[in-house]
């Protein structure tokens, strides 16, 4: 291929490791580790086998539907990738000829396709991983299909790393990823840019920000790796909303994410990305207009806004719910939602501008441990919050962390009471992660803690005693249907009202799923167990069987 006609650039959106090989791997520490019993919430076990949510539903629609009917197969995360969405549209707009693609684990081969044309750079986003694992893996098949082509990694993870370790230990973690170039900016996408221009031009990256990558003269300053100056990026929202109408590379389907802000307005002790991403800077309902038109255009149905705190502030949240009414763009639409931040007009417009569901961060029904959090924010705000929600037909996910810091048996039940009032209409309740750089982690001799990660102790709670509380929590709930975190989340509700599915058709199998994963949890014996599951499961399978023959949807499902 000729130089001028090169492609700049590949950009891989999500890499979800392979179920079977992730709980695989956790096995191996032991089932009674926190992180396995962790996981444990995020699958059943059928017929010998362990399966996600989505493998889950998959196996009872492919069990229920007619021989010859068109089974439906159900992807986590089947829907594009805003990260590799964004970073085209950014590129693009700066002259850069790009492609993205979705989900590597699915588009395999046309990975390998693409690689074959010889481009100059392949991208790699890490928006969702805490391991190098599934950023190895798609280097190693790069390097497969082009040893040539030149690998850029950049985000969260790179960010985090840059963070954490320094001199050989960085040179030891970058080595052991393998990619050319590390972007280790928080936004990063004007660097990329710099990158591809400086390829494009066979230059080298010397005068290049925010990167690392192998030295070769000059300066070294982490092991065998250059680490160019920082240069803080302030990436306009308003210039740079997505050009959905530009990346659509044919269908985009029913389902879009979107933001309209950049970080977080608060602050709390468990979470480091207000300090990765600086402070809150909003999108001008200009722009939100513009992408909001485009999406209408393409026949996007279902809208999940995923800024951190999209209410914030309230006098915006309110326009911005007026003008979907005023514009009738027929959306649903799903959001993070702070019930503190709220008021009974906020609600209102919400219900009436489409709003269908909102992602509650409770994290917890205790005062003490909500101001140990720094939540910014009280039981009864969130009771009265819920209240309002529930009453305008909007669904909840209400999302909790057990162990925090200060955490006691009394503390766990405050939580459970919580729950038993409120009744959101999902929930989950997740083991605290002991974060390095986090604002708790500087508290470390306050709050005594030691151990990182899922293992640790602090002066009130050590994790494997929170681990048995979840479990508590999890068998006691009743009104509440759980949604695990792997592969599935709350995000996966617009995904699949997208494939056809109803709401109250997903509540009916949620409901079910929860005894199935609630025999796992009791330890039900296994002759007891098998008769239980073969009822649960053949009630799901009738449900499907029941919906395909009435359901005007039911053949856009999985198609």
């Amino acid at each position: 291929m000729a130089e001028s006609t090169r492609r700049d650039c590949i950009i891989i959106g999500y890499n979800e490791t392979p179920f079977d090989e992730y709980e695989a791997g956790l096995r191996r520490y032991g089932e009674d580790s926190e992180a396995y019993r962790d996981l444990k919430f995020s699958f059943v076990e059928l017929e010998g086998r362990r399966l996600n949510y989505v493998d889950l539903l998959n196996h009872v629609y492919r069990r229920a539907l007619p021989s010859g009917r068109h089974h439906p197969e159900f992807r986590s995360g089947d829907i594009p990738s805003l990260a590799a969405v964004y970073l085209s549209s950014f590129l693009r707009r700066r002259g850069h000829d790009v492609t993205y693609l979705n989900l590597f684990q699915h588009e395999k081969e046309r990975l390998a396709e693409l690689l074959a044309q010889n481009p100059r750079a392949v991208a790699i986003t890490t928006t969702f991983y805490v391991l190098n694992d599934p950023v190895i893996e798609m280097v190693q098949f790069i390097r497969r299909h082009n040893p040539e082509v030149r690998i850029i990694v950049g985000g969260p993870l790179i960010s985090n790393h840059h963070r954490r370790y320094e001199g050989n230990e960085l040179a030891v973690v970058l080595d052991d990823l393998g990619a050319d170039i590390y972007v280790v900016e928080s936004q990063g996408e004007l660097t990329l840019s710099r990158v591809l221009e400086r390829l494009r031009a066979g230059q080298d990256l010397e005068d290049v920000p925010n990167i690392i990558y192998p030295a070769s003269g000059g300066p070294v300053r982490a092991g065998r790796y250059r680490l160019n100056p920082p240069q803080a990026e302030n990436n306009s929202l308003d210039e740079n909303f997505i050009d959905w109408r530009g990346v659509a590379e044919g269908s985009l389907g029913p389902t879009l994410q979107t933001r309209t802000a950049r970080s977080c307005a608060y602050s709390c002790s468990f979470c480091a990305y207000p300090m990765r991403a600086g402070n809150l800077t909003l999108a001008g309902m200009d722009s939100v207009e513009r992408e909001l038109e485009a999406m209408a255009e393409l026949g996007t149905r279902n809208v999940v806004f995923i800024d951190d705190t999209f209410n914030v502030p309230l006098k915006r949240f309110k326009e911005l719910c007026r003008l979907l009414i005023e514009r009738r763009y027929g959306f649903n639409w799903f959001s993070y939602f702070r019930c503190s931040n709220s008021d009974d007009e906020a609600v209102d417009l919400a219900a009436q501008s489409g709003c269908r569901g909102v992602f509650l961060g409770i994290e917890s029904g205790s005062p003490r441990i909500l101001s140990n959090m720094n939540k910014a924010a009280t039981v009864d705000k969130y009771v009265n919050g819920m209240k309002r929600l529930h009453a305008n037909g909007i669904l909840t996910f209400a999302s909790f962390i057990l162990g925090f810091p200060g955490e006691t048996a009394e503390t766990v039940d405050e939580t459970l009471a919580f729950l038993q009032e409120t009744r959101p209409d999902y929930y989950r309740a997740q083991l605290w992660y002991c974060e390095p750089g986090t604002p708790v982690d500087a508290k470390r001799q306050q709050y005594g803690i030691s151990g990182q990660g899922f293992i640790w102790r602090h002066a009130t709670m050590e994790s494997l005693e929170a681990m048995d509380h979840i479990d508590r929590l999890f068998l006691t709930v009743k009104d509440s249907s759980w949604l695990p975190q792997w592969s599935f989340d709350f995000w996966i509700i617009p995904y699949l009202l997208g494939r056809g599915l109803q709401m109250d058709q997903f509540k009916a199998l949620m409901r079910l799923a929860h005894q199935l994963l609630a025999l796992e949890i009791a330890s039900v014996p296994p002759e007891e167990k098998r008769v239980r599951q073969r009822d649960y499961v053949g009630q799901m399978e009738a449900l499907v069987r029941q919906w395909s023959e009435t359901s005007p949807q039911a053949a856009s499902i999985g198609r």
